[in-house]
């Protein structure tokens, strides 16, 4: 599908230089500097207004000067309601995408400023970053505003209370002018790029927590609360084509002393938790807290996700933009180093896993060696059902295929609960495989493990691959954790390389990465395989010759 730029180059409405360093717009033939992020969202939404909402060209004016009081500013876009541009009916401000929350509200109160500066009656506004968007009526002669889930398509007045819905058209396809005019048009979510993506779970986490009343460690776990909410609303599998979205801005009509905007935000926030307390029944364990953020915060989260189709992004993509955003986040916060994904993607890849392996990662943090294996898995399904897209019965075969394997084979234990949860969400922005993950000292015997989680799965001896990346440096004493002496290498023999005679009968601590080695042994059946990430000085200091000797035995 070719983008808005594209088509509107192929138009004849724009056109770059040689180095696409300069867009001119020709109908006004202004040139500007399109190297400018402002700009680029500046283009991207003229060529909306034309090419999706359907209005002529020559009934938008760019940057239009608006005198205010002595001054002169100059508003970004203005349509008009006639050929002569006499009656202005639409003021757009337009900002870089990775503006904060609190510009973004400056550039809305600036919008309207120009619409009361203005003589004439200007009836909507649309602020934009490109992915955030903010649509309102204005009523001058009672200096009213009131929040909209859009602006109106060219012949269109009243405006419909969603913009989401099932089915709808493509948001960035060029619609013929005539014959769209005065059909109200409604939207199908659309995929978006990986940089896309990750901006936006940046600039929703920013916006969580920027304002003081969250840290970022809280607002994490509530924006991957709203994530839920939303993965959970696309899939919703009683919704008709033609039906509306939950997870979106619907306006409201005023009831009573409750304004509109308050009543928009009061059933946003009643539809989200709807959505959580349907996800919660589903899978009880991914979060067992409500949601804890204030109705206009779950609205401004809303904001930067509502016109997004999390569901049917690219797998890859949207993979690495949730990695990238929650990579960042924990090792400001947590000091965590999560394993290089050459790294992972290599060791998934020289073993041989298959659907019907079962797969355990007994320290699987954010859950990047189990989405792996879930790829390769995935993979296979495509070349065993090669029509899977346009099949109907191979697209069953493929799923049930990879989807089996996820939510019986595919096994995590993550000590920490935040992090384990993140590798749920990680889990299910990836298409499931969330079942297994639990929040666990993966050094508890088996039996513990299962008393604890109560999933009979965590058993030893039943696991044909560990692949896993324990924590190094840690030490584990006997004083603190009771389970020490349960293990082997908990114990040590001298030996005659250990020069500084070190070993001793009854070890009181030992070092995580020893203990997880034993562990990870205790789970592989016979025949099974094991990798594992290890420090260089296991192999090589010689007073840890008797964990070689006994990783030999």
């Amino acid at each position: 599908m070719m983008s808005l730029i594209d088509t509107g180059l192929e138009k004849g409405y724009i056109r770059f230089d040689s180095e696409r360093k300069f867009i001119t717009y020709v109908f006004q033939n202004k040139k500007r500097n399109y190297t400018n992020p402002e700009e680029q969202v500046q283009a991207e939404t003229f060529l909306k207004l034309i090419l999706v909402y359907g209005y002529p060209v020559l009934r938008i004016r760019q940057f239009v000067t608006i005198t205010m009081g002595s001054s002169t500013k100059e508003a970004d876009l203005v349509v008009y309601d006639d050929d002569e541009c006499q009656e202005p009916k639409l003021i757009v401000e337009c900002k870089k995408p990775d503006v904060s929350e609190l510009e973004f509200q400056q550039a809305v109160e600036q919008a309207f400023s120009y619409a009361f500066a203005t003589p004439k009656n200007v009836k909507f506004i649309w602020v934009t970053s490109g992915i955030k968007d903010r649509y309102f009526t204005v009523n001058k002669e009672k200096d009213e505003r009131k929040d909209e889930s859009d602006i109106p398509q060219f012949g269109v007045e009243k405006l419909a209370q969603y913009k989401y819905v099932k089915g709808g058209t493509a948001q960035n396809t060029a619609q013929d002018n005539a014959a769209a005019y005065g059909k109200q048009k409604f939207f199908e979510l659309q995929t978006v790029t990986e940089s896309e993506l990750t901006r936006r779970f940046r600039q929703a986490h920013q916006a969580l927590w920027a304002g003081g009343e969250l840290n970022p460690s809280e607002a994490f776990d509530e924006l991957d609360k709203l994530i839920f909410c939303k993965i959970w609303d696309e899939r919703h599998k009683k919704r008709k084509n033609g039906e509306p979205y939950d997870f979106q801005i619907i306006s409201e009509e005023a009831e009573g002393k409750i304004t509109a905007d308050e009543k928009t935000t009061a059933e946003l926030f009643k539809r989200i938790n709807a959505l959580y307390a349907e996800g919660q029944k589903e899978d009880p364990e991914v979060f067992k807290e409500d949601i804890r953020l204030s109705p206009q915060k779950v609205k401004t989260v809303v904001g930067y996700l509502e016109g997004i189709n999390l569901s049917k992004t690219d797998l890859d993509s949207k993979g690495r933009a949730f990695e990238e955003f929650m990579g960042s986040y924990f090792r400001g916060d947590f000091g965590q180093f999560f394993t290089p994904r050459n790294i992972v993607k290599f060791i998934v890849e020289v073993m041989p896993i298959t659907n019907t392996s079962r797969v355990l990662d007994t320290s699987c943090g954010s859950g990047g060696f189990l989405l792996y294996a879930l790829e390769r898995v995935r993979t296979e399904a495509g070349e065993y059902f090669p029509n899977w897209q346009t099949d109907p019965d191979d697209s069953r075969q493929h799923y049930k295929f990879w989807h089996d394997f996820a939510e019986k084979n595919l096994y995590g234990i993550e000590i920490n609960e935040q992090i384990a949860r993140t590798a749920k969400m990680n889990m299910i922005i990836h298409d499931d495989g969330h079942t297994n993950v639990i929040a666990a000292d993966g050094l508890l015997k088996s039996t513990e493990l299962i008393k604890r989680s109560g999933n009979a799965g965590f058993e030893y001896g039943k696991f044909d691959f560990i692949i896993t990346n324990p924590p190094f440096g840690s030490t584990v004493r006997q004083a603190e954790r009771a389970y020490l002496n349960q293990y082997n290498f908990g114990v040590k023999e001298a030996n005659w390389l250990d020069l500084k005679s070190s070993a001793v009968e009854d070890r009181a601590n030992q070092s995580t990465e020893v203990l997880f080695i034993e562990q990870c042994h205790n789970f592989l059946r016979e025949g099974g395989y094991m990798a594992v990430v290890i420090p260089d000085g296991i192999l090589t200091n010689n007073s840890l010759q008797y964990v070689r000797d006994q990783i030999e035995n």
